[in-house]
């Protein structure tokens, strides 16, 4: 009967693998995955999917069962062990028989995709001890949990990731009635509420505990830390606030803690929270705001017998102060995690007591000392990581001495201050075999690191700014080395590019900044990364590169001296998503071969000698976001077909031979568009309205171009120029005019604010709506036929600094409200119509080069030598001799000086002479002030007076009236 309700079971089963290839024969109790009992009766069904646990080394879903359960499994009267964990049901509902199955102590089916919510009738399975349903279910969120309050017997309870959003305001009271529970998952179930209070807590029994990731936005409720035999808690990701709690030091049982990603959780470490849990093996407390320095803490562990810590993870807070030496007496430390804090001065010396110690993470602090020779008696240490500190001093080989186990050096520096050295001896030889090497702003050279000789399994290899120089040595590539990443950029580095060089995939390969030269090698077929940029790298792009190339991602080969044409390979290069090539000497027609790169988002073709039409596949990169074809000799229109480029952010075809009129599409189509560069082209017509629908505009450069019309009145709408940017944002590079020249920006193209329409055929009035683009820092709109006055509103523009209105047709007055433009330090209004007194006030006094103000004859008053006729003042004797008027102007120089110098003293004088008298004299002081009273009394009654014969006198009128 068993035998055929095993084969009955298999029958509705999908095996793709053959995993029940040997359910065959008589003895069924030899079968894969079925266990007896003595008396041959099947207890045990065991067919979890093999490969579920390392789903990377395989496809585990070949492997998986699927298909319909047969109820035959109902024919087995002794079952009590069925685990069809991370198999594949396609989504079926948990069979209705299940709930009949009432012999099973032990249920398993996480992970094996079933459908539908969770059955109450599992309710029905008395004799469970554990039941495990993790990421068990689709989407459903209709699951109830009022049937769990029947499974008494319950020991071990998973339900991780199944939504539980509909039991959330009672979930703990129904967990509470399962007094033998031992172990509780609840992580991932959108809980999202932790009762503050339960009067009766039930889970004695209880060891761990995991309500991680539920989103409770609630301080630890007190009742968690009357479960004193708990020795897992994880309640990390849950939005806690408050304190670390005191309550915690009472759970003297704790092996395992994580309160991690909690990002309210505050307060500091102490004996009188977490400093005496002497059990403590694991203890994470990441990515929270906890402050002050950890010596209370350490020292509090330090005094435990022995102190089990072997995990503390204290990274991303705001912890500071100098790392304790009691740090070095928590012997059995494996992994110390303090990275993204605010410690100070150096590594402590006791460090070297951690003979356990494999990960030491301090990367993202303040510690500027230099480091330890301690640190070279971990002799366990796996990876080191001291990434951005700004340590300084010198690193020897007693740093290394004894790290023998040691397979990750990381001492990055990202900024190219170098203020480390490593200096070892040329013949050293280290005592460990390193997989990552990582030396970022160390100075390492001159020479390439000949210590390197021996570390024949490196994977990663960053040497970054390291101050080498020369060729990369032969026996540097007889190493024979697969690599990840090989990072050697911002160095002296000579000669030609090894091409023999072999990586893994992705590959990274990084030579950018130094000296190369020779040909561009094709290189492994494996490489997703390949930046050649700023070396001297001659000849032609190889035309088969995107055909032995195909996995590149991401190609610079820009500011190198490249010649020849596009290869239209590149078009194979259907994963590329950045594609500079700036600043070469390549020609020819840009190929049209785009639409087979549809990840591609940075496009730069840039000051090269290309020539013909933009191709008419670029439109169809719906992914670009930045267009950088300028400084070439490009024709023909800008295609309609980029209006579908929607996403671009940066459009820059300036200085080219384009024509025709600017596409209003750009205006309607590309409202991510902040910055957009046409100048030194050749179009023609009015500049679009629909320009001012691109609210994130803050370039707009049409300069040098054979526009015509007027200003569109809506420029005041663009947002972009009036908007404060909060954060750093990579924006590509750019040329751009500014205080009269051009300037190259590159990192901080996010700061420019800049509008330059100068060299056009725009007539008309300057729109009032300047005024509004508050942040705007270059306005230039010279050499064009401007008419009418400068808009007075103009003065509101605080953070312009140049201003270019020459060679126009202006008139009227210069605003007087430009006083106000304290940030201005380059202006140009010459060669107009206007007229009047030049403004003196504010930044007007350091524009005071009369070039500024040349060619408009109604200007008057400093710097041009035409006197305004209000400073035209003439003294009495004006026909006298100039000796005479200069000696008048010194005279009354040197009146003035004594003036001022006398006034001073006169003050002091004057204002202590009469209020130190009253101070120290209390008798003139009574006097002084009883007269101020009289003549007080004096002044009112003679008003009041006055007052009541002129109210007598209006009477008396109107009584004879």
């Amino acid at each position: 009967m068993e035998r055929k309700a095993l084969l009955d079971f298999k029958e509705g089963l999908t095996d793709p693998s053959g995993r029940l290839s040997s359910w065959e024969g008589r003895d069924c109790c030899s079968w894969a995955g079925v266990h007896c009992s003595a008396l041959g009766h099947v207890t045990k069904l065991q067919l979890p999917n093999p490969y579920s646990s390392d789903p990377d080394a395989v496809d585990a879903t070949a492997y998986a069962l699927g298909g319909e359960i047969n109820p035959s499994l109902l024919h087995l009267k002794y079952l009590n062990y069925l685990d069809l964990s991370f198999n594949d049901f396609g989504g079926l509902p948990i069979p209705n028989f299940f709930g009949s199955l009432k012999t099973l102590r032990y249920l398993n089916l996480s992970g094996a995709y079933f459908g539908g919510s969770l059955p109450s009738f599992l309710g029905n399975l008395t004799s469970l001890r554990y039941l495990d349903l993790n990421s068990c279910f689709g989407d459903s969120n209709k699951n109830d949990l009022h049937w769990l309050s029947t499974l008494s017997h319950l020991k071990h309870l998973n339900l991780a990731s199944v939504n539980l959003s509909m039991a959330r305001t009672y979930w703990l009271q129904v967990v509470n009635m399962l007094p033998s529970l031992e172990e509780l998952h609840l992580p991932f179930c959108e809980l999202s509420i932790l009762p503050s209070s339960l009067p009766l807590v039930n889970l004695s029994s209880l060891s761990v505990l995991d309500l991680s990731n539920n989103g409770f936005g609630s301080s630890i409720p007190p009742w968690l830390f009357n479960m004193s035999g708990l020795e897992y808690l994880d309640l990390s990701s849950n939005n806690h606030r408050g304190n670390i709690r005191d309550g915690f030091a009472d759970m003297n049982f704790l092996r395992n803690l994580d309160l991690s990603s909690n990002t309210y959780i505050t307060g500091k470490l102490t004996t009188r929270n977490l400093g005496t849990l002497c059990n403590l093996h694991v203890l994470d407390l990441s990515f929270n705001q906890i402050v002050g320095e950890i010596g209370e803490f350490t020292s509090g562990l330090s005094q435990c017998n022995n102190c089990s810590l072997e995990s503390l993870h204290l990274g991303y807070n705001q912890l500071g102060d100098f790392l304790p030496d009691s740090l070095g007496l928590l012997r059995n430390l494996k992994n110390l995690r303090l990275e993204q804090n605010y410690f100070l001065g150096s590594i402590p010396q006791s460090i070297s007591n951690l003979s356990s110690l494999e990960l030491l993470d301090l990367s993202y602090n303040g510690m500027k000392e230099a480091i330890p020779t301690s640190l070279g008696q971990l002799s366990s240490l796996v990876s080191l990581n001291i990434n951005d500190n700004p340590w300084e001093g010198v690193i020897t080989e007693a740093h290394f001495s004894n790290l023998t186990s040691l397979k990750e050096l990381s001492i990055v520096k990202h900024s190219r201050n170098t203020t480390l050295v490593f200096n070892v001896t040329s013949n050293w030889v280290p005592p460990f075999k390193l997989n990552i090497l990582k030396l970022r702003s160390c100075l390492v050279g001159p020479e390439f690191p000949t210590w390197l000789r021996n570390q024949n399994e490196l994977q990663s290899i960053d040497l970054w700014n390291a101050g080498i120089s020369g060729n990369i040595p032969e026996w540097f590539l007889k190493l024979d080395l697969a690599l990840d990443v090989l990072d050697l950029g911002y160095n002296n580095l000579t000669g030609s590019v090894p091409n023999s060089l072999k990586f893994n995939s992705p590959g990274t390969f990084l030579l950018n900044n130094n000296n190369f030269t020779g040909p561009l090698p094709v290189l492994s077929s494996n490489l997703t990364s390949y930046h050649i940029d700023h070396n001297m790298i001659s000849g032609p792009i190889p035309h088969d590169i995107g055909e032995k190339m195909p996995m590149l991602t991401d190609i610079d080969f820009s500011s190198n001296l490249l010649n020849g044409t596009l290869p239209s390979s590149i078009g194979n290069l259907s994963s590329l998503n950045t594609f500079p090539i700036s600043d070469n000497q390549l020609s020819g027609k840009i190929p049209d071969i785009w639409n087979n790169t549809p990840y591609l988002w940075l496009i730069d073709l840039s000051n090269n000698s290309f020539s013909g039409n933009i191709p008419y596949s670029i439109g169809s990169l719906t992914a670009l976001k930045f267009l950088r074809l300028s400084r070439n000799n490009l024709s023909g229109k800008i295609l309609p077909t980029l209006q579908k480029c929607t996403s671009i952010e940066n459009l820059d075809v300036g200085d080219n031979r384009l024509l025709g009129d600017i596409p209003t599409s750009i205006g309607r189509s590309m409202p991510s568009l902040r910055v957009l560069s046409l100048r030194s082209n050749l179009f023609t017509g009015d500049i679009p309205i629909q320009l001012c629908n691109l609210s994130h505009l803050h370039i707009l450069d049409l300069g040098e171009n054979n526009l015509s019309g007027s200003i569109p009145r809506c420029i005041g709408n663009m947002s972009g120029f009036s908007s404060i940017i909060n954060a750093t944002r990579y924006e590509a590079q750019l040329w751009v005019e500014t205080k009269g020249t051009d300037l190259f920006y590159d990192n901080s193209l996010y700061l420019v604010n800049n509008i330059n329409l100068a060299s056009n055929n725009l007539s008309g009035d300057l729109p009032d709506g300047l005024g509004n683009l508050s942040r705007l820092g270059t306005l230039n709109l010279s050499m064009n036929h401007l008419t009418g006055k400068i808009p007075s509103g103009i003065g509101r523009l605080e953070w312009l600094e140049t201003l270019d209105l020459s060679r126009n047709q202006l008139s009227g007055i210069i605003p007087p409200s430009m006083v106000s433009m304290t940030s201005l330090n380059h202006l140009n209004l010459s060669h107009n119509n206007l007229s009047g007194k030049i403004p003196s006030a504010n930044q007007f006094q350091t524009l005071n080069d009369p070039s500024i103000y040349v060619g408009n004859k109604g200007l008057c008053g400093q710097p041009l030598p035409t006197k305004c006729k209000d400073d035209e003042a003439e003294s009495p004797n004006s026909s006298g001799s100039g000796n005479k008027d200069s000696e008048d102007e010194d005279g009354d120089d040197h009146q003035m000086l004594w003036f001022y110098l006398s006034m001073g003293p006169g003050f002091v004088v004057g204002f202590w002479g009469v209020c130190g008298t009253l101070i120290v004299k209390k008798s003139w002081r009574r006097v002084y002030f009883q007269f101020i009273d009289d003549m007080k009394e004096k002044l009112m009654t003679f008003v009041s007076l006055k007052l009541a014969r002129v109210r007598r006198s209006m009477n008396k009128k109107e009584t004879q009236a």
